[in-house]
């Protein structure tokens, strides 16, 4: 089912199997190899992609096995995933499009800024975009499940309190509209994968990132940095990413009906209530551990600052309006419907 990867042979040798029945031969199992860069301990792995594994096992009767696979072990770099998954090395990967800006156009509205509200209305609004608009970016794909987090925050070396603070900050995104974004509010844009940020900050390549207090403890902010600010008004995120979880179109053709079902019935509209209220949900142990450290402070940027950060952030849909148009893509419409979808969840 799977390619030969040319990574660690041994990657996975330590990795015990997350379901394993009694009397169910070697043969009637399928071994689905899953993927990722977030290690097993960041809150997506323990609160989404092991109890998700868990119940697929379970769902099938032990027929599928969901084998993990964390931070890379299989070998490549985070923004490979995408071709991981495509290509047949592995099966199942959960990765970030923005990783490779301009992979996957077409997702990109709900990273810019100030149209996402919170994780579960976008992640909700995004079942019914992708019925709509996404087929030609997920065409290689079996879709399991597309989302996002609740959006990020700035957490930072030095306070940021107002528009200006920023000036001069080099900051770090996972998008290239959140790399733009920084760039419209007078701050430099890094664009770097989640596993690079402990030693960027250590060493000063970068002065602080937008990410949400979830995946935090993870790359350690809590320690590095010492500043948090999050917005006033009905938006208190600047934006967010959008997450893919997405299966080999081969692997999972292979599989018997039984067994494609049991699949269907834990991907997209059957989880993303779900998934979206997880990532809600997550937030608040995160910010906790970040409150644990008593040299942590924490801003709310007021409303005067945050339209001021609006007005400065329009040119960055002009760009990306610009950008996508040479692929043919009506960007205004696609930014009008996530708009109404956004707002059609929203609570």
């Amino acid at each position: 089912m799977l390619k030969q990867y040319k990574g660690s042979a041994d990657a996975g040798a330590a990795v015990p199997a997350l379901t394993e029945m009694p009397g169910i031969s070697q043969a009637q199992q399928e071994t689905l190899r899953m993927h990722t860069f977030i290690p097993p301990v960041a809150n997506p792995g323990k609160t989404f992609l092991i109890p998700w594994a868990e119940k697929i096992g379970k769902d099938s009767g032990g027929r599928i096995k969901i084998q993990p696979f964390w931070a890379m072990q299989l070998g490549g770099k985070a923004p490979q995933l995408l071709d991981q998954a495509r290509d047949g090395v592995v099966d199942i990967v959960w990765a970030l499009p923005g990783f490779t800006p301009g992979r996957m156009p077409r997702v990109e509205p709900f990273e810019l800024p100030f149209v996402h509200k919170d994780a579960l209305s976008s992640t909700l609004a995004l079942q019914d975009f992708q019925e709509k608009h996404l087929g030609p970016d997920l065409k290689d794909y079996q879709p399991l499940l597309l989302h996002v987090h609740d959006g990020f925050l700035f957490q930072t070396k030095t306070p940021i309190q107002k528009m200006s603070d920023l000036k001069g900050q080099k900051l770090r995104a996972a998008s290239r509209g959140g790399v733009w974004l920084l760039e419209a509010l007078g701050a430099t844009g890094v664009g770097l994968p989640l596993p690079q940020i402990p030693q960027a900050l250590s060493k000063g390549v970068i002065d602080g990132v937008t990410l949400p207090y979830e995946i935090a403890p993870a790359v350690k902010t809590p320690e590095l940095v010492s500043h948090f600010s999050t917005l006033a008004g009905s938006q208190p995120r600047l934006g967010t990413n959008v997450f893919t979880f997405l299966m080999n179109k081969d692997s999972y053709d292979s599989l018997p009906p039984d067994l494609r079902k049991v699949i269907d019935d834990n991907s997209g509209r059957n989880i993303a209530q779900a998934a979206g209220q997880n990532w809600r949900d997550i937030e608040t142990p995160g910010r906790k551990v970040v409150e644990a450290q008593a040299k942590n402070k924490f801003y709310v940027i007021p409303e005067g600052e945050v339209a001021k950060m609006k007005a400065a952030a329009e040119p960055v849909f002009q760009r990306w309006y610009a950008e996508v148009a040479k692929a043919g893509i009506d960007g205004p419409a696609l930014v009008s419907d996530a708009r109404a979808l956004v707002d059609k969840y929203a609570k």
